[in-house]
């Protein structure tokens, strides 16, 4: 099958304001996508919108918090007012949960499951008809490389990842011979704000976690610019599954050739991280 064209097309993009999402915004935008662009983070979007100015594409912004159930019913009817119609939908926007489980509190898991996972499914379910009267349409959910392993002390987030994963495979089953494809994106270790943004155990020290945000943040070293690139390419490539890094590539291998034991093998591999 044919490369999907980006020029003129209409991209729905959350999480939009920074990281990941800013950059895919700026990768669609170089290739005369139009887009409608959503965050919590109004300053952030506003910062975006500058980014991915042109007089070739049309680019809207709106203040979305993907864990309101009625906002997000609410956003195909916002956005086709200013859109024809929408032939992508990126859902980037997502939050970070460090702790061991008996430490994370319900609240704290139900936030993040709300945002991560529901906030896909919502998304999803709400545009799905505008992509369904596309002639051609990609559906692409950002998981994680925690989508593919699932480390301790990452319960929560693994769990909605491994949520999204499951989710976006099903789907595409589902969909399959449709004008939509899916996408599920597993990035590595990309260097955005999530691990500083991250919530922590309510009985977690300052200095422990400022430590964890440490050994977090050395993980993360590509450039967001490198990733959203690497994720538009596959999205006019039509994969259906992108990993983005080498670091995600390697242990996507070691976790397909050892499902069970692939933690022991990554620890001797890396002990300290």
């Amino acid at each position: 099958m044919a490369d999907m064209r980006l020029e003129n097309r209409t991209a729905v993009v959350t999480g939009a304001a920074s990281g990941i999402g800013r950059a895919i915004a700026i990768s669609l935008a170089r290739r005369g996508c139009h887009l409608a662009l959503a965050d919590v983070n109004e300053l952030g979007l506003a910062e975006t919108a500058d980014l991915t100015a042109s007089n070739h594409i049309r680019v809207t912004r709106h203040k979305l918090d993907v864990a309101d159930h009625a906002a997000v019913a609410a956003f195909p009817q916002t956005v086709t007012s200013g859109h024809p119609g929408v032939d992508v939908l990126v859902n980037n926007a997502g939050v970070a949960l460090g702790g061991y489980f008996k430490d994370v509190s319900e609240d704290n898991f139900e936030w993040l499951f709300n945002i991560n996972f529901w906030g896909v499914v919502r998304m999803t379910r709400a545009f799905l008809p505008l992509l369904q009267a596309a002639d051609d349409a990609r559906l692409v959910n950002v998981s994680s490389l925690y989508g593919i392993i699932a480390p301790p002390g990452q319960t929560a987030y693994s769990a909605s990842k491994f949520a999204v994963r499951g989710f976006s495979e099903a789907l595409r089953r589902e969909l399959k011979g449709s004008k939509v494809g899916v996408t599920v994106v597993h990035p590595g270790g990309v260097a955005t704000s999530i691990a500083n943004n991250a919530r922590s155990p309510t009985n977690a020290t300052p200095e422990q976690i400022a430590a964890a945000q440490a050994r977090a943040n050395k993980l993360l070293t590509m450039p967001p610019a490198k990733a959203g690139e690497i994720i538009v390419k596959g999205i006019e490539r039509r994969k259906p599954r992108v990993l983005v890094g080498s670091d995600a590539k390697l242990i996507a291998l070691i976790e397909r050739l050892m499902p069970v034991s692939y933690w022991d093998v990554l620890m001797k591999l890396a002990p300290r991280s």
